[in-house]
C-alpha cells in the first residue's frame, strides 16, 4: 500500500488549498510538527554533547540537586500529555485504517510530539540536577509554539463543524489545555527564580540533606518518575550484590524523616490537644487526635492512592470484557468501521475507537501500570508514615521515661518489662495499623464498585455469589481470632519450655555429675508436648484459613455461574461476560481476606493507644503533692525529714544504720528522686550540697552517683568508666588502680575494650560494683554519692578502695563525699556521721561527738568494728578472675555466632575470599531445604507434592471448562455438571493441600526439636565450655520458633505462588503461542531481578533486626539506670543516643520497604508488558490468568523465596548442632556385673593418671598416682590452674582420660556405663546451682527419699530452721536460679543435696566459698562426724579447712607436688602447704 504524508489517493482533498492553507487538514498537521522538531534540534546538542561529556559529574548525589517551582505538577502534566499523545497516535492509526492509502499526517505529528514530550522532561531533569535554569528558555519557546499550533488546529476543527462526537476533537482540546498549563508552569518558574527578564536572579540552595553525602535514602528528593518506579534504588541494589549491606552503606536518614523532626511534629500536636482540652485529662481520644493531626496528611495521600489503584483495578475486567467481545465479533463477522471525512481526513468516534481490541489492550496495559504504581505508592507512603510515627512515639516515650518518678516503678505501678513492651510491641502495632489504615476506607469502595459491576454483568445471580463471600467473612474473622488465641497459647508454652531449657543448660554440669539428664530431658519434653498440642491448634486454624482463602472464590464462582445459567436461561453467558465476572470475583475476594487482618490490627491499635495514654499520664518527677510532713520512699515507707542538714564545708559524710532504715532513701531524696511532700532541697552555686528547711533554690548540678545495685551499660569497660566524659589517660589509670581493676582487665580478651554484656552479665558482682564506683571516681563533679560501695567486695579490696579511691582521690580533690556504708571500721575517717533509725536521724556529728554524747551507741559500733576487722575475706579474687576467664572464653565464641556450618565462608580482606562470600550470599541454601523436607518422612512429602500439583491442575481445568462452557452457550446442563464437579474437587484439594503443608511443618518441627534436645543433653561438657550458652539457647528459641511457625506458612505460600505462576504461564503460552517469544526475555529479566533482590532483601532484613536490638537494649538500660543518669545530668546525651538508635532502625526499615516496592514495580511492569502479546479466541481465558495469577503471585514468589532463604538459616544452624558427637554413655560392664551397692567401701586407686579437656589440648593432669583408703578425709590444695578441679572431674569421666586409670572398690571406672558411675558418687560444686520448683525437687528430683531423710540433710546443712520458717516447708517455692535465697544459703542447699545421696565417696569442690566463717566451722565438724565412715575429698578454698584431713595433696601444674599428712607437711620448713597455711592466717 502506498505511503505518503498526506496520502496519494486520486483527487485527494488532502492537497486542496483553495480555502486557504489553514483550512487544509494535512497542512495544519504539518504545522504542528514544527515545535517538536525545534525542541529536538535545540536540545540534542545540550543533552548528548554537554551533559553526556560530564555525566560523571552530574551524579545523583550532586550538591546542586534541587526542585524548581511546580516540579511535581510538571511531571504529572507530562505523564498526562504522554498518555493523550499515545491515544492520539492510536486514534490516527485506527482512522487511517479506513482509507485506501496511508496518511502519515494522522499519527506522525503525534509521534513527534511524544518524542518531544519525553525529551522535554529529560532535558528539564538535567537542568534541575545541575541547577542551571537559564537553559529552560528553550522549553518556554517550545511550550509557546506547541500551544499556538495546537490552538490553531483546535480552532479550525471548530470552524469546520468537528465536534465532541469525534475523538480527535476531544484529544486536540485536551492537548491545548495541557500545553497551556505547561506554559503556565514555565512562566511560574521565571516568576519565582527570576533567571531571565529580571536584573537580579533569585539564588536557591539545594536541600540541606543533599549537601551531606551521608544521606543515601533519596526517595524524598528524586523526581516523580524515580519516586514511582524506585529507579534511584537500582544503584543501591547493584552495590548490595557486590558487597554486604551495613549501616555505613545505607547512610543517614533525611532530616524530615528523622525521629527528632517527627517527635517535634507529634509533640506540637499533643500540646495543641492539651491546650484545647486543658480541663479534661489526656485520654486515648486526644492521643488519636494528635496522631491524626501530626501524620494525617500522608495517610490521606496514601488512602487516595489506594482508592485510585482500586478503581483502576476495575479497568481489567472491563477491558477483558471488551477485548473478548471484540475478538469474537471480529472472527465471526470481520467488522470494519466507516469514518467521517472532514478537512480531507477521516475522523472516528470514541465508541468506534474503544471497540478496537488492540486499543483496549494498550489501554489495559496503561491502566494496570498506573494501578500498580498507585498501589505501590500507597503502600510506601503508608509504611513510611508508620515508621515515622513509630520513631516519634518511641522518642515521646523515652522523654517521658526521663521524667518518670522512680517511686512508680519501685512500688509496682509500672515495671521495666511493661515499658519495654510498650516500645517493642505497642509502637509496632501502631505502625502496622497506619500501614493497614488506608484499607479501612478503600475496602468499602472496592466491594461496592465490584458488586455493582457484577450486578451489571450477571444480574441477580451476581448478588448471590457476592453474598457467599460476604457471609463467609465473619467465619474468616472467627478463624483469625482462634488463630491469634492459639498463637498466644503457643507463646506461653514456648516461654515455659525456654525457661526450663535455659535452666537445664545453665546447670548442665551439675546434671551430668549427678546423672540427672533424663529428669530434665523429660521435663522439657513434657512442656514441648503441651506446646505441640497448642501448635496443632495453630496449624489447624492456619490450614482452615488457607483453605478458606483458596476455596471461597471457587465456591462463589460456582454458585454464581450455575445460578446464572439455570435461573436466567435467556441471559447473556458469553465469554466476555463470564471472564469479566471471574476477574471481578478475584478482585472482590481480596478486600474480604484483608478484613480480618484490618479488624485485628485496629483492635490492637486501640489497646496500644490506651496503654500509651496510661503511661503518658503517669506521675513525673518533681510533681508537688498534698502538704504533709512526710516524704514517700521507694519501698512505700515514709521518711520523716524533721531536720536540717548541711554538707557545705564537710568533705566526707558517712551515713550508717540498719538495713531498711532509710539511708538510700535519703540519698535519693537529696537527688530529687523521691515524692517530696514538704521541706526543700537546695544547692549552692558552687555545686556543694545543702538540704535545708527553707533556702533559695539553685538548680542542682551533676552528682557522681554509684547506686547500691551496680548499673552498667552494654558497652566496653572503658566506656562504662568514662561514661560519656572526655578521656584523660592519667586519671583513668589512677581510677583503675584505686578500684583494683587492672588484674580483672588483664584477663579480659580485649582488655578494657571488651564489651560488657547487658546488665554486666559476664562479670561477677564485685567487678560490677567496682566498675560502678570507678565511674563515680572518674567524673569531675564537686559532689560524689556512694551508696554502699563495699557490699560486694572482700576486705582487702574494700580497704584499697577506701584508702586510694575515697580518701586519696576524692578527699584530696576537696570534693563533697556522701558515703552510705555498713563497714563501721571506716567511721574514724569520716568528717561527719549521720546515724539513721526507722526513717529518722538518730544522731549526727563527728565520731568524737557521738563518743561523748551517745556512749551506748559508740560501744555497739566498737564491738561491730572489731568483729569486722577480724573477718577474713569472703571471696577469693583469684577465683573470681578464674570464673571471669571462663565466662569471657564463652563470650568470645558468642561474638563469632551464628552461622556455624560447614558451608559458611569466613570473610577476609582477600579478594578471592570476598568473591566466595558474595557467591555464598547469592546462593539458596538448597541443602538445608532438602534436610527440612526429608525430615517430613516418605509418606508426607509425596502427599504434599502430589496434592499441590493436583490442586493447581484442577484450578486450570476449572477455568478451561468455563471457557468451553461459554463457547457452547446453550449446552448448560452438561457443562454446569462438569464445572460443579471440578469446583468441588478443587475445594477438597484446597483443604488437603493446606492440611498437608501444616502437618509436614508439625512433623518436621517435632523431629528437629527432639533430635536437638537429645543431642545437646548428651553432648560432652567440653561442648558447653566452648559454645556460648546464648548461641545454644538461640537454637531452641528463635530458630525453633522459625521452624514451628514461619517456615510452614512461607513454604505453603511459596509453593502456591510458584505453581500458580507456572500453571498460568503454561496456559497463556498454550492459548497464545506468540507469548513464548516474549517469555524468554521476560524470564531472563525476572531471574536477574529476583537474584539481586534476594541478596539485598536478606541483608536489609538482618540489618533491620540487628538495629532493633540496641534500641530496645537502650530503653531497658535507661529504665534500670534512670536514677544514675539523672544524678549525672546526662539526660541530653542519652536522648541523643536514642535518636541515633531510632534513626538507624528506621533507615533500615525504610530501605527494606523501598526494596520490596522496587521488586514489585519491576515485576508488575514486565508482566503487563508480556500481556500485550495476547490475542486469540481464548484471550479471556489467558487474560484472567495473566491479570490475577501471574501478576499477583510472581511478586509473592520472589519475596517468599527471599524469606525462605533467611528462615532456612535456622534449619542449617540446627543441623550444625546435630553433628555434635555425644558422650559415650555405654560401658564394657553390664548392669548385672556391677554390684548393687558399689562403691560400698570408698577405696580409690589412681594409677599413672593423665587427663586433658580435649584431644588437641595439653594435659591438665600428668602421671598422677595416689591411693585413698576407705573412709579417709583427703584435702587437695594448690594455686589457680594447678589441676584441682580437673582432679575431681576425672572421677566422673568429665574429662578425657588418655593414660592411666582410676579404680574404685576394685572396678576400673572406664568400664562402667556413665549413668551408673555418676549416679553412685556425690559432688558439691563451687558455683551453687538451684532450679525453679520446690525445695523438695531441688534436693531429690528423682523422688527416692522420705521427708525425714530430707529434713536430716537440711539439719546437717544448717538449713532446717530456714526451711521450717518458709510457707510450705519442703514444698516452698524456689525461684529461677534460687534468687529468693542468699548466695550462702544456696551453697548450703547444694551441700544438703549431696548429703541426701548418701554415697560412700563424697567430693567437695571449693564448696564453702560463699559461706561465712562461723557457718563453715560448724559444717566442717558436721562433715567429719556425719561422714566419718565415708571417703571425703575436699578441694580447699581456704587452706585452714583441710588442716584436720587425714591426707593433704598439694598440686602444681597438673602434678602432685606434696602428698602426706598435714602435721608432717607443716613440720617441714620448705613445705609449700606450710606456706599456704601461713598466708591464710
Amino acid at each position: 500500500m502506498a505511503l505518503a504524508f498526506c496520502g496519494d489517493e486520486g483527487n485527494s482533498t488532502a492537497y486542496n488549498v483553495d480555502h486557504g492553507v489553514l483550512n487544509n487538514g494535512c497542512f495544519v498537521d504539518a504545522l504542528n510538527v514544527v515545535p517538536h522538531v525545534f525542541l529536538l534540534f535545540i536540545t540534542f546538542p545540550i543533552l548528548f554533547i554537554g551533559w553526556g561529556s560530564q555525566s560523571s559529574k552530574v551524579h545523583i548525589h550532586h550538591s546542586t540537586w534541587l526542585h524548581f517551582p511546580g516540579h511535581n505538577l510538571r511531571w504529572i502534566l507530562t505523564f498526562i500529555l504522554l498518555f493523550v499523545l499515545v491515544c492520539e497516535i492510536a486514534e490516527g492509526i485506527v482512522s487511517d485504517g479506513v482509507s485506501e492509502s496511508r496518511h502519515l499526517h494522522l499519527y506522525m505529528p503525534a509521534g513527534m510530539a511524544f518524542l518531544a514530550a519525553i525529551t522535554s522532561v529529560v532535558y528539564y531533569h538535567n537542568i534541575e540536577t545541575s541547577n542551571f535554569p537559564k537553559l529552560l528558555i528553550a522549553l518556554l519557546f517550545y511550550w509557546t509554539l506547541a500551544f499556538i499550533t495546537k490552538t490553531i488546529k483546535f480552532v479550525k476543527f471548530c470552524d469546520n463543524g468537528v465536534g465532541f462526537s469525534q475523538l480527535r476533537f476531544c484529544l486536540t482540546g485536551l492537548l491545548v489545555v495541557l500545553y497551556g498549563m505547561l506554559l503556565a508552569v514555565e512562566i511560574n518558574v521565571i516568576r519565582v527564580r527570576r533567571y531571565v527578564f529580571f536584573k537580579t536572579p533569585k539564588e536557591v540552595k539545594p536541600p540541606e540533606d543533599l549537601q551531606d553525602l551521608g544521606v543515601r535514602f533519596l526517595q524524598p528528593f528524586v523526581n516523580l518518575l524515580s519516586k514511582g518506579t524506585y529507579w534511584w534504588m537500582n544503584t543501591f541494589i547493584k552495590t548490595a550484590h557486590k558487597k554486604p549491606i551495613d549501616l555505613k552503606t545505607i547512610g543517614k536518614l533525611p532530616i524530615a524523616m528523622r525521629a527528632l523532626t517527627n517527635y517535634i511534629l507529634l509533640n506540637e500536636a499533643f500540646e495543641a490537644q492539651k491546650n484545647k482540652r486543658s480541663s479534661s485529662p489526656q485520654g486515648s481520644r486526644s492521643i488519636w487526635r494528635a496522631l491524626c493531626c501530626a501524620f494525617g496528611r500522608p495517610l490521606l495521600l496514601s488512602s487516595t492512592f489506594r482508592i485510585l489503584a482500586d478503581l483502576l483495578g476495575f479497568a481489567g475486567p472491563l477491558c477483558i470484557s471488551g477485548i473478548v467481545h471484540n475478538v469474537v465479533e471480529t472472527q465471526s463477522n470481520n467488522q470494519s468501521f466507516e469514518g467521517i471525512k472532514i478537512l480531507g481526513v477521516f475522523f472516528i468516534s470514541s465508541q468506534e475507537f474503544l471497540s478496537n481490541a488492540y486499543v483496549l489492550a494498550v489501554l489495559l496495559f496503561f491502566a494496570l501500570l498506573l494501578q500498580r504504581t498507585f498501589l505501590q505508592a500507597s503502600y510506601y507512603v503508608a509504611i513510611e508514615t508508620g515508621i515515622n510515627l513509630r520513631g516519634a512515639i518511641q522518642t515521646k516515650i523515652y522523654n517521658k521515661i526521663m521524667q518518670l518518678s522512680t517511686s512508680n516503678m519501685s512500688m509496682g505501678e509500672m515495671t521495666a518489662g511493661q515499658i519495654c513492651n510498650l516500645v517493642a510491641i505497642d509502637t509496632n502495632q501502631l505502625m502496622w495499623f497506619f500501614f493497614l489504615c488506608p484499607n479501612l476506607w478503600a475496602m468499602p469502595v472496592q466491594i461496592i464498585v465490584g458488586v455493582l459491576l457484577l450486578y451489571y454483568l450477571l444480574g441477580i445471580s451476581a448478588l448471590i455469589g457476592a453474598a457467599v463471600i460476604i457471609v463467609l467473612a465473619p467465619v474468616q474473622y472467627f478463624v483469625a481470632t482462634k488463630l491469634s488465641q492459639a498463637q498466644r497459647s503457643t507463646l506461653e508454652y514456648s516461654n515455659e519450655r525456654l525457661k526450663k531449657t535455659n535452666e537445664m543448660l545453665r546447670g548442665i554440669k551439675l546434671l551430668k555429675l549427678y546423672a540427672w539428664e533424663h529428669i530434665f530431658h523429660s521435663s522439657v519434653e513434657e512442656t514441648r508436648q503441651k506446646e505441640m498440642t497448642s501448635l496443632k491448634s495453630f496449624a489447624l486454624y492456619t490450614s482452615i484459613s488457607i483453605f478458606m482463602n483458596a476455596a471461597i472464590p471457587i465456591a462463589a464462582v460456582l454458585i454464581t455461574f450455575v445460578v446464572h445459567a439455570h435461573l436466567t436461561r435467556k441471559a447473556d453467558f458469553s465469554p466476555s461476560v463470564a471472564f469479566a465476572s471471574l476477574s471481578l470475583f478475584h478482585i472482590l475476594v481480596s478486600p474480604l481476606f484483608l478484613l480480618s487482618s484490618v479488624v485485628r490490627s485496629t483492635v490492637k491499635a486501640l489497646v496500644s493507644v490506651q496503654k500509651l495514654s496510661e503511661f503518658l499520664s503517669s506521675e513525673e518527677i518533681g510533681e508537688e503533692h498534698d502538704k504533709s510532713s512526710e516524704l514517700r520512699s521507694a519501698d512505700n515507707h515514709t521518711l520523716k525529714l524533721s531536720f536540717c542538714l548541711s554538707f557545705v564545708s564537710i568533705l566526707l559524710t558517712m551515713i550508717v544504720g540498719q538495713v531498711g532504715c532509710g539511708k538510700s532513701s535519703l540519698l535519693l531524696a537529696i537527688l530529687g528522686e523521691m515524692q517530696k511532700i514538704s521541706g526543700n532541697i537546695s544547692w549552692s552555686r558552687i555545686n556543694e550540697l545543702e538540704v535545708l528547711c527553707s533556702y533559695r533554690k539553685v538548680k542542682r548540678g551533676a552528682v557522681a552517683y554509684a547506686s547500691q545495685k551496680p548499673w552498667l551499660l552494654n558497652a566496653t569497660v572503658e566506656e562504662n568508666i568514662t561514661f560519656e566524659s572526655s578521656f584523660n589517660k592519667q586519671r583513668y589509670k589512677a581510677v583503675i588502680d584505686a578500684c583494683s581493676l587492672q588484674p580483672d582487665i588483664d584477663i579480659l580478651p580485649h582488655g578494657d575494650q571488651t564489651q560488657i554484656g547487658e546488665r554486666g552479665i559476664n562479670l561477677s558482682g564485685g567487678q560490677r560494683q567496682r566498675i560502678s564506683v570507678a565511674r563515680a571516681l572518674y567524673q569531675q563533679t564537686n559532689v560524689v554519692f556512694l551508696d554502699d560501695p563495699f557490699s560486694a567486695l572482700d576486705i582487702h579490696l574494700s580497704d584499697h578502695l577506701m584508702q586510694e579511691g575515697i580518701l586519696k582521690m576524692l578527699r584530696e580533690d576537696k570534693r563533697t563525699i556522701v558515703l552510705v556504708t555498713h563497714k563501721l571500721q571506716y567511721l574514724p575517717h569520716a568528717d561527719w556521721i549521720i546515724a539513721m533509725k526507722d526513717g529518722n536521724i538518730q544522731r549526727e556529728g563527728t565520731l568524737k561527738d557521738i563518743q561523748k554524747s551517745e556512749t551506748e551507741l559508740f560501744e555497739h559500733w566498737k564491738t561491730l568494728m572489731n568483729r569486722q576487722d577480724q573477718e577474713l575475706e569472703k571471696e577469693n579474687p583469684v577465683l573470681e578472675r578464674t570464673n571471669l576467664r571462663r565466662t569471657m572464653y564463652s563470650r568470645e565464641a558468642l561474638l563469632k555466632d551464628d552461622e556455624e556450618d560447614e558451608e559458611d565462608v569466613t570473610e577476609s580482606d582477600d579478594d578471592d575470599n570476598l568473591s566466595s562470600v558474595l557467591h555464598q550470599r547469592a546462593k539458596m541454601p538448597w541443602r538445608a531445604c532438602g534436610k527440612y523436607l526429608s525430615a517430613a518422612g516418605i509418606l508426607l512429602l509425596p502427599l504434599l507434592l502430589l496434592s499441590q500439583l493436583l490442586k493447581h491442575t484442577v484450578m486450570v481445568a476449572i477455568d478451561y471448562c468455563l471457557a468451553l462452557w461459554t463457547e457452547h452457550e446453550f449446552d448448560h446442563s452438561q457443562y454446569s455438571k462438569i464445572f460443579s464437579v471440578l469446583c468441588c474437587l478443587g475445594i477438597v484439594l484446597c483443604l488437603v493441600t493446606s492440611i498437608a503443608v501444616e502437618w509436614t511443618g508439625l512433623k518436621v518441627t517435632k523431629k528437629l526439636h527432639s533430635s536437638l534436645l537429645n543431642k545437646i543433653i548428651l553432648a560432652p561438657m567440653r561442648f558447653f565450655e566452648t559454645t556460648p550458652l546464648g548461641s545454644i539457647l538461640n537454637r531452641f528459641s528463635a530458630d525453633c520458633n522459625t521452624i514451628d511457625q514461619h517456615i510452614p506458612a512461607t513454604l505453603e505460600c511459596l509453593s502456591r505462588s510458584t505453581l500458580l505462576c507456572v500453571s498460568a504461564l503454561a496456559v497463556i503460552s498454550y492459548v497464545t503461542p506468540m507469548f513464548l517469544i516474549a517469555l524468554v526475555p521476560l524470564a531472563i529479566m525476572c531471574y536477574f531481578i529476583q537474584k539481586y533482590f534476594r541478596v539485598a532483601s536478606r541483608d536489609l532484613q538482618q540489618l533491620d533486626d540487628s538495629t532493633q536490638l540496641p534500641l530496645l537494649s537502650h530503653f531497658s538500660e535507661t529504665v534500670e539506670g534512670l536514677t544514675t543518669i539523672r544524678a549525672f545530668r546526662y539526660e541530653a546525651k542519652f536522648r541523643q543516643k536514642l535518636l541515633e538508635y531510632t534513626d538507624s532502625n528506621n533507615i533500615a526499615s525504610l530501605f527494606l520497604t523501598a526494596a520490596n516496592r522496587w521488586l514489585e514495580v519491576r515485576m508488575e511492569y514486565e508482566l503487563h508488558a508480556g500481556q500485550m502479546m495476547q490475542t486469540s479466541k481464548n484471550v479471556g481465558f489467558s487474560l484472567v490468568f495473566a491479570l490475577h495469577q501471574v501478576s499477583n503471585y510472581l511478586n509473592w514468589m520472589v519475596r517468599n523465596l527471599a524469606d525462605m532463604e533467611i528462615q532456612l538459616g535456622a534449619v542449617k544452624r540446627i543441623n550444625g548442632l546435630l553433628k555434635t558427637e555425644a558422650e559415650n554413655y555405654e560401658g564394657l560392664l553390664s548392669s548385672s556385673q556391677i554390684p548393687q551397692n558399689w562403691p560400698d567401701r570408698g577405696e580409690i586407686q589412681i594409677q599413672n593418671l593423665s587427663v586433658r579437656y580435649d584431644s588437641n589440648l595439653k594435659p591438665v593432669l600428668k602421671h598422677v598416682n595416689a591411693h585413698i583408703s576407705p573412709g579417709q578425709k583427703i584435702g587437695i590444695c594448690g594455686r589457680t590452674g594447678s589441676g584441682k578441679s580437673s582432679f575431681s572431674l576425672a572421677f566422673f569421666r568429665m574429662v578425657d582420660t588418655f593414660e592411666g586409670r582410676i579404680i574404685i572398690d576394685g572396678i576400673d571406672i572406664a568400664k562402667l556405663p556413665l549413668q551408673t558411675l555418676r549416679s553412685r558418687l556425690s559432688i558439691i560444686l563451687q558455683d551453687p546451682i538451684l532450679f525453679s520448683g520446690t525445695i523438695r525437687f531441688n534436693l531429690d528430683p528423682e523422688k527416692k527419699c522420705t521427708d525425714s531423710m530430707l529434713w536430716e540433710a537440711l539439719e546437717i546443712a544448717q538449713l532446717k530452721h530456714v526451711v521450717k520458717a518458709l510457707p510450705g516447708g519442703l514444698d516452698a517455692i524456689v525461684t529461677e536460679g534460687g534468687e529468693n535465697f542468699s548466695q550462702g544459703q544456696r551453697q548450703l542447699f547444694c551441700l544438703a543435696r549431696a548429703f541426701v545421696r548418701k554415697t560412700s565417696i563424697f567430693i567437695m569442690d571449693e564448696a564453702t566459698a560463699s559461706i561465712d566463717m562461723a557457718t563453715e566451722n560448724i559444717l566442717q565438724k558436721v562433715v567429719m562426724t556425719a561422714f566419718a565412715d565415708r571417703t571425703v575429698v575436699t578441694i580447699a578454698h581456704r587452706v585452714h579447712t583441710i588442716l584436720n584431713s587425714d591426707l593433704v595433696i598439694v598440686m602444681k601444674r597438673g602434678v602432685i607436688l606434696e602428698y602426706d599428712k598435714p602435721e608432717v607437711l607443716l613440720e617441714q620448713e620448705d613445705s609449700v602447704f606450710a606456706s599456704f597455711v601461713q598466708a591464710d592466717k
